[in-house]
C-alpha cells in the first residue's frame, strides 16, 4: 500500500483524530477483517448487516493496527479512547482514501484505470486482462470478486508505488452504483459484457439494470476508450451515452464500425476450450487456444484482449498472454478429474439465466464423443438462481425444460427456490431416474457419492447463496469406501 500519514489521512477524509491517535501514526495497509490485521494497519469499523465493525477494534488494535476509522469514539477495558479517526461514513471514508492513491499514482506512474462491468463474466475477465497487463508493469487486480463500495477500495489499498494499471471489477444492485465507484477511480479504459437478469429483482428489471451498467461508459472522459459487447443490443446501444471511443467486439462475420480486436472460426475442441482467431485492428491475426472452459467466454477473452490493446499492449503479447489463460479465481467453470474417471466442473460462484444457459450448452458439448454421438454421461446439479425477482419462477422452469432438450442425461435439483426447474423437466419427459429434486445439499451430497459413475461429468452450478460451490468441492475430494485417495 502507499504509506500513508495521520495527517494525509485526517486531510483526505475530512476526520477528527481522537487524543489518543499519535501524530507520527503511519499506515501501511488496511483491512476491514480484524482477523487480517498485520502491523501498522488502519482497521476500518464498518458497520454490517451481521456486525458491526466498532466492536472488533480492540481487537485488530491489539493485533498491529495503529488506527481505527470509526463513526464513534470506543474504549478499551481500561476505558481510555482508542486512536481512531472519526469519521461521520467509514465506508465513504474508504472510498475517499481509495480516491486518493488512484490519482496520486495517475500523477506519478500515468497509471491507467480499466473499469469492468456486466451481469456475468466480470471476474473472469478481470483475471485475463490482469494476466495480461501484469506481463508488462505492475498491475493491481481484485481479490476473487471485490467489486462494490468496499471491495473497490480494498482493491486499490493494494497498490505500490510501482503500480501502473489498475483493473477494477465493478458491480453493482442498484441505479447509481457504478457511478459511485467511476467518482472514486476515474477510469480511462470501460468494459461493459453484458445486460442479464442477474439482481433483475433488486434493480427493479432489466432497463434498470442496462441503465445502471451504462453509467461505466457515460463516467468516460472523451480521451477514454469503451469497449462494448457488439452481441448484446443493450450493450451496443450505450455507444449513444459515450463520449468516449467506443470500440466493439464479437464474433459475428459481419463486423461493425469501430470493430476493436474481433474473433473468427471459433470452435470447442473435445476439452470443451474455445479455440479463435484473435483479429485486431492493425491487421495483426492469432489462432490462441484459450485454457477456459466453454464458448460463452469468447466474449470474455475479446474484452480482455480490446482492453489491453487500448492501453498499447502489443498484438503479440495479448495474444501469447491469452494462450492457455485460466481464470485465477475459483468456482469459475473450474474442472478437476477425480482418480475414477469422473470429471467435475464447479460454476457455482454466482449464477443468472445467461450463465446457466451457457454452462448447460458447455456440458452437452463435453458429453459428446468425437464422433457427436453421445459419449459420457452428464450430471446437471443445479441450485437456486437467486433475486430474480418475480422472474424466479419463469425462469427456473425454463431451465429444467432445456436440461432435457439438450440430453442431459441426469438433472439434480437442489433446493425449494429451484424446485420448479425440476417439475419442468418432469413435465418435459424426464422422471425416474432421470431427474431428482433434494430439499437440501446435504441430501444431493448422498445421492451424488451414491450414484456418480466412473467417466461421469458433472456441472455444479448455482448462485452464491445456495453453496453448491461447495457441494462441488466436496464431492471432487470424494472417494468411494476400498478406493485409494
Amino acid at each position: 500500500m502507499i504509506e500513508l500519514s495521520l495527517t494525509d489521512l485526517l486531510k483526505i477524509t475530512g476526520g477528527e483524530a481522537t487524543a489518543s491517535a499519535a501524530s507520527d501514526t503511519v499506515v501501511t495497509s488496511v483491512t476491514t477483517d480484524s482477523r487480517e490485521v498485520t502491523a501498522g494497519c488502519l482497521f476500518v469499523a464498518k458497520p454490517g448487516e451481521f456486525s458491526d465493525g466498532h466492536a472488533f477494534i480492540d481487537k485488530a488494535l491489539t493485533s498491529g493496527a495503529v488506527l481505527a476509522l470509526a463513526e464513534r469514539q470506543t474504549y478499551d477495558d481500561a476505558r481510555a479512547v482508542h486512536p481512531s479517526i472519526i469519521v461521520d461514513d467509514a465506508v465513504e471514508a474508504m472510498g475517499k482514501i481509495a480516491a486518493h492513491i488512484v490519482e496520486y499514482l495517475k500523477a506519478k506512474n500515468d497509471a491507467k484505470v480499466v473499469g469492468i462491468t456486466g451481469s456475468a463474466g466480470k471476474t473472469t475477465t478481470k483475471d485475463l486482462l490482469a494476466g495480461i497487463l501484469s506481463r508488462v508493469a505492475p498491475t493491481v487486480s481484485p481479490i476473487g470478486s471485490y467489486n462494490g463500495e468496499v471491495g473497490v477500495p480494498l482493491t486499490v489499498f493494494s497498490a505500490t508505488e510501482d503500480t501502473k494499471f489498475f483493473v477494477i471489477e465493478m458491480g453493482a444492485t442498484g441505479v447509481g452504483h457504478l457511478t459511485y465507484l467511476t467518482d472514486m477511480v476515474h477510469p480511462h479504459v470501460g468494459v461493459v459484457l453484458c445486460v442479464g437478469t442477474a439482481h433483475a429483482g433488486e434493480f427493479g428489471g432489466v432497463e434498470n439494470i442496462e441503465k445502471a451498467k451504462g453509467e461505466l461508459v457515460e463516467a468516460l472522459d472523451a480521451d477514454g476508450i469503451a469497449i462494448l459487447n457488439a452481441e448484446d443490443p443493450r450493450v451496443a446501444r450505450m455507444e449513444s451515452r459515450a463520449r468516449a471511443q467506443v470500440r466493439f467486439f464479437g464474433t459475428s462475420e459481419q463486423k461493425p464500425e469501430r470493430a476493436g480486436v474481433w474473433a473468427a472460426d471459433v470452435v470447442v475442441n473435445g476439452s470443451g476450450q474455445p479455440q479463435l482467431t484473435l483479429q485486431f485492428p492493425d491487421g495483426y491475426s492469432q489462432r490462441i487456444t484459450s485454457g477456459l472452459l466453454g464458448r460463452h467466454h469468447v466474449g470474455n477473452i475479446l474484452a480482455a484482449a480490446n482492453a489491453a490493446y487500448a492501453l498499447d499492449i502489443s498484438p503479440q503479447i495479448i495474444a501469447e498472454s491469452l494462450e492457455g489463460q485460466r481464470a485465477n479465481s475459483r468456482w469459475r467453470m473450474e474442472r478437476s478429474e477425480r482418480a475414477d474417471g469422473v470429471s467435475i466442473i464447479n460454476d457455482a460462484y454466482n449464477a443468472n439465466p445467461e450463465s446457466m444457459r451457457a454452462a448447460l450448452v458447455t456440458l452437452a458439448e463435453l458429453g459428446l464423443g468425437e464422433d457427436g454421438a453421445p459419449g459420457r454421461r452428464t450430471w446437471a446439479v443445479l441450485g437456486e438462481m437467486l433475486e430474480l425477482g418475480d422472474k424466479s419462477i419463469h425462469e427456473h422452469d425454463l431451465l429444467g425444460r432445456m436440461a432435457v432438450r439438450m440430453n442431459i442425461k441426469k438433472l439434480v435439483v437442489v433446493g425449494r427456490g429451484a424446485k420448479p426447474a425440476y417439475n419442468s423437466a418432469v413435465l418435459e419427459g424426464s422422471w425416474g431416474d432421470e431427474a431428482f429434486y433434494v430439499e437440501s445439499v446435504d441430501e444431493a451430497r448422498d445421492l451424488l457419492q451414491k450414484e456418480l459413475q466412473p467417466g461421469d461429468i458433472a456441472l455444479f452450478k448455482s448462485s452464491n447463496g445456495a453453496g453448491l460451490r461447495f457441494l462441488g468441492d466436496d464431492i471432487a475430494a470424494f472417494v468411494k469406501e476400498g478406493e485409494d485417495a
